[in-house]
């Protein structure tokens, strides 16, 4: 007997029992979507990390200001008179003592309320300085950024974040518009290129915000035109960029010397390492996907186990049909074909719609939960291999069991 006709023999045998033949696909269509669904999620949050390390540069160290939480008042009282936070002549020493760096760029952030145009947009004002551009790969997609010159002359410049952008001018030339931030007017020079950041954390510690909503002014405008409550830190940020990523240890532990000792011990800064930070996040994201993948497997196993047990029972029921075609002459090897076959219909067919619903599955997280993810084309050939494969594993006993039947015994079965 022909692949054909034996492929015939099957469908007619499944479609005979449409019911229980959907019921059974059930486990494999779930199974299936669950696996796609699951490493979706996975590969989306993989893909966002990404994306956060790029924007906080991939040699770079990140110092940030951090208000201890203090038991009492006077405690932070007294920290506060031994140091008054990150200042831009930490930033100074440390470009002056460590030779390793490239580029030490310090950074002040203020949440502002920025008009433009009869459009209002709360976003952060950034200060910082022109080497910022170099520090965090950023290239600009119209004008120029301040120079040293403006940051010398606290200059009354603005360069705008992408989004910034499209918030106060709409799809209007913002090139020598004016901002008003707060009671002070910026003139824009600039437009950065749109990143696509994402906001979020990298490795749950070193907080990432969306930079393209951000206005980026000299450092100098903004510490000298802005008021300041007291108490607060001169710099919120200092970002050092160094030219080879195997050195992020050795120099972050200069940093943090340099800062220990000016900071007269007080402990009111962390050091994030980007990279390091995000090798943690993947090797947690893998223990995710891992455990993820295991449930959505136990899932295709409880599939396996319905093919199996409605296989069974499919075998008893056409005992008479097998002792029939054996006595015309039909071999074991042919029976053994067609109930396994069978099985395997069942599995490819339960395959098809769950990778169709493991589609359908992300968009639908993305949609309402705005969690981004990708199916990648691997995702579907694994979790449709192992459909198949739970298909033929299962279905093998049953066919076994059918085509060891013996031909006078099957005919006599009532």
């Amino acid at each position: 007997m022909d692949l054909r006709e034996t492929v015939s023999l099957s469908l007619v045998g499944l479609l005979s029992h449409k019911l229980r033949t959907l019921l059974t696909m059930l486990g494999i269509i779930f199974g299936v979507a669950a696996v796609i669904a699951m490493l979706s999620i996975g590969e989306g949050a993989k893909q966002e990390s990404l994306e956060q390390i790029r924007q906080m540069g991939i040699s770079n160290i990140i110092v940030q200001h951090w208000q201890k939480e203090a038991d009492e008042e006077t405690e932070a009282d007294i920290d506060h008179n031994r140091s008054p936070g990150l200042t831009w002549d930490d930033a100074r020493s440390i470009a002056r003592i460590c030779l390793l760096a490239d580029y030490v760029t310090p950074q002040r952030e203020l949440k502002v309320k920025a008009q433009a145009q009869n459009h209002t947009f709360r976003t952060m004002m950034v200060g910082t300085t022109p080497d910022y551009l170099t520090v965090l790969d950023s290239r600009m997609g119209s004008g120029v950024f301040f120079s040293a010159e403006d940051l010398n002359t606290a200059k009354r410049v603005c360069v705008l974040g992408a989004d910034a952008k499209r918030a106060l001018f709409f799809f209007d030339n913002p090139l020598g518009g004016r901002v008003k931030i707060r009671n002070q007017w910026f003139t824009v020079i600039g437009v950065l290129e749109d990143k696509g950041a994402a906001g979020g954390k990298i490795g749950g510690v070193l907080e990432v915000r969306n930079t393209d909503e951000d206005i980026y002014v000299p450092l100098t405008a903004l510490l000298n035109r802005f008021h300041w409550e007291p108490g607060e830190p001169e710099l919120t940020q200092i970002t050092v960029k160094i030219p080879n990523s195997n050195q992020l240890p050795e120099v972050a532990a200069i940093v943090r010397t340099i800062l220990n000792r000016r900071h007269r011990g007080v402990e009111d800064f962390k050091i994030a390492i980007p990279e390091e930070l995000l090798r943690q996040s993947q090797k947690t994201q893998q223990i995710f996907n891992i455990v993820m993948g295991c449930i959505a497997g136990i899932s295709l196993l409880v599939g396996g186990i319905g093919i199996m047990n409605i296989m069974l029972a499919s075998v008893l029921e056409r005992t008479r049909e097998i002792g029939i075609r054996r006595a015309l002459g039909a071999r074991r090897r042919d029976i053994l074909a067609q109930f396994l076959v069978e099985s395997l219909l069942v599995s490819l067919i339960g395959g098809l719609i769950g990778v169709v619903l493991g589609y359908a599955i992300p968009e639908v997280i993305t949609l309402y939960a705005g969690w981004r993810t990708i199916v990648q084309p691997w995702t579907i050939g694994l979790a449709f291999g192992v459909s198949a494969a739970v298909g033929i594993g299962f279905g093998i006993y049953p066919a076994r069991q059918a085509a060891l039947l013996n031909p006078i015994d099957a005919l006599r079965y009532e």
